[in-house]
């Protein structure tokens, strides 16, 4: 095959990759404590090309000698940008944000029939009956998870919820009763270890188990001063919609660039087959 349709069509794949990513974000741009994604693009594998031109040619040739012609670009990473995005006020007391980065909430998930553990940034939490009790959840059902890594449970209703300490709520019960309890709260070292589980789910990748204290750290014990929680508020997507559009556009315009790459390999080769 013409190696400028190699070129082309292998590009055009990872710049669809990116078309995706781009929509992804834009999708999600009202999602709550979502963290839009960019793209990277690197050179594929290139190949050395030996020509042996004479020494007269390459005065004053800086370069290694030969011709390195790549058979495409493709995504290298997709960085999670961690930027605090902005606060909006909604006055309910189940809403909570952060106002640190890279400090989630700890939440237990069900993913092909097993529990598991996922971090959150989306603090639309809500009380909801389990049967013979009411357990915390995030707004998509996702159970939040204590200091100790356990279900936060109620045994009655709860008649109203605040924040007495930094990452603790304190719950006042239909029989007058209060009850404090300490939100699992961690900060990321390494934040681009982390794999997107969800639109706001972010998850250990497999075989990183031996590696979580590099990746991230509890904030138990003398480490809760560390949490910058507020109540009352939700932390909206730090997702900048100019700017979507604008990469969406160049985007565009790469992949008209890259099929009318096709175009005219095409031609050219219908040219060389016409030649008598």
């Amino acid at each position: 095959m013409n190696r400028t349709m190699v070129t082309a069509v292998n590009t055009l794949g990872q710049l669809h990759k990116q078309v995706d990513l781009i929509g992804h974000n834009l999708a999600n741009a009202e999602t709550a404590g979502y963290k839009s994604r960019e793209a990277s693009f690197a050179d594929l594998m290139a190949q050395q090309i030996n020509n042996y031109s004479s020494a007269g040619s390459e005065v004053g040739r800086q370069s290694p000698l030969g011709i390195r012609q790549s058979p495409g670009a493709r995504i290298s990473q997709t960085a999670m940008l961690s930027k605090q995005g902005s606060l909006k006020t909604t006055g309910r007391p189940l809403d909570i944000a952060f106002t640190k980065e890279n400090q989630y909430l700890k939440v237990r998930v069900q993913e092909d029939g097993t529990s598991q553990i996922r971090f959150t940034r989306n603090g639309e939490l809500d009380i909801v009956n389990a049967g013979d009790q009411w357990v915390l959840a995030t707004k998509d059902g996702h159970l939040v998870l204590d200091e100790n890594d356990q279900v936060i449970t109620f045994s009655g209703k709860v008649e109203e919820v605040k924040m007495i300490q930094p990452g603790t709520l304190e719950a006042t019960m239909d029989n007058g009763q209060n009850i404090a309890f300490r939100l699992g709260v961690i900060a990321l070292n390494k934040p681009q270890y982390l794999e997107q589980m969800g639109n706001t789910l972010l998850g250990l990748p497999d075989g990183a188990d031996n590696n979580i204290n590099q990746i991230y750290s509890d904030l138990n014990g003398a480490r809760r001063q560390e949490i910058s929680l507020q109540q009352g508020v939700l932390e909206a997507s730090n997702v900048d919609i100019g700017k979507e559009m604008t990469d969406l556009m160049a985007s565009q315009r790469s992949i008209q660039f890259q099929s009318r790459s096709i175009t005219l390999a095409d031609q050219m080769m219908g040219l060389v087959n016409g030649i008598r």
